[in-house]
């Protein structure tokens, strides 16, 4: 996979400060520029459980933290070549990190996983039909080879 650049207009926020100093912004772009097939303006903002979910209880209707919301703006719009897709991305710090300590991965590699994820997402792809989530985990697989981390999928 070839990295490829499309306008990104990113803004990182750490309300939950744990992961501010082991997660860089230079990281996150580069995961988020990787995941891309055209411009975007997008937030990832890291929360904590409290704020995970109220936000899954409020927008989804599930009450409980969650490891990655993805809040879509235009999903459904046709967007011209230049139109930006316009997402926030929330990842919970309490959820991802037990996650990464019960699949045994690093929380980088987990939190990366996850903002290509929350990308993909971003730009219309789901996995609620079997056909959607192979094309899916397909293209994350792909991503996460070519920056050089290991298939999220695998055990």
């Amino acid at each position: 996979m070839q990295e490829k650049k499309h306008h990104l207009e990113l803004e990182v926020q750490f309300a939950d400060p744990r992961l501010e100093g082991e997660i860089g912004e230079g990281d996150l772009r580069r995961w988020v520029e990787l995941s891309l097939l055209g411009p975007a303006e997008l937030t990832i903002r890291f929360v904590d459980a409290e704020e995970g979910q109220a936000l899954n209880r409020e927008y989804r209707g599930k009450d409980y933290a969650t490891n990655v919301l993805t809040f879509a703006y235009n999903e459904g719009e046709e967007l011209g070549d230049e139109e930006p897709v316009q997402a926030d991305i929330v990842l919970c710090t309490d959820v991802l990190r037990r996650e990464a300590d019960e699949q045994k991965k690093t929380v980088e590699e987990h939190v990366a996983h996850l903002v290509v994820h929350g990308v993909l997402h971003a730009q219309g792809f789901d996995h609620e039909h079997d056909e959607e989530a192979e094309e899916m985990e397909q293209l994350e697989r792909d991503i996460m080879e070519a920056l050089g981390y290991p298939d999220p999928y695998s055990d």
